[in-house]
């Protein structure tokens, strides 16, 4: 009598556990990890007031669009995120299966986080080169 031979199977991982890392790459991606990695660059700058002498912590570099500090990619990519995920919650809130105050709650916490998002990014861009957005 011959052996039947069961091919070897994978469990799949849950639906939380790909999104968890598709967010994590993406945030790593976003945020310039590997540029963070290969450059090193410091983790934030810092600038001496011409008049008082005194030195002050600069988290963005200013009119270099091709460098960053550490804090700066950082904060970049959390914004991106935390924008990525209020679209995410708009979806979740326009699902008809869903309870009624559910979908108020996703619907208003998406719109700040997609707001908050695309405030703070353009504010970093503003600080990161001066009178383009004019």
């Amino acid at each position: 009598m011959a052996k039947t031979m069961r091919l070897p199977s994978i469990t799949l991982p849950s639906p939380m556990t790909v999104l968890s890392l598709v967010l994590l790459t993406y945030f790593l991606v976003v945020s310039g990890f590997v540029y963070d990695v290969i450059v090193e660059p410091p983790g934030i700058g810092s600038t001496q007031d011409r008049f008082t002498g005194v030195v002050r912590p600069v988290v963005f570099l200013p009119g270099r669009v091709n460098g960053q500090y550490i804090i700066e990619g950082l904060s970049s990519g959390f914004m991106f995120v935390l924008g990525g995920l209020g679209i995410i919650l708009l979806d979740l809130g326009f699902d008809r299966n869903r309870d009624k105050s559910v979908k108020i709650f996703f619907v208003s916490v998406g719109i700040a986080s997609v707001v908050i998002a695309y405030i703070m990014s353009m504010l970093f861009i503003r600080i990161k080169i001066p009178g383009y957005l004019k």
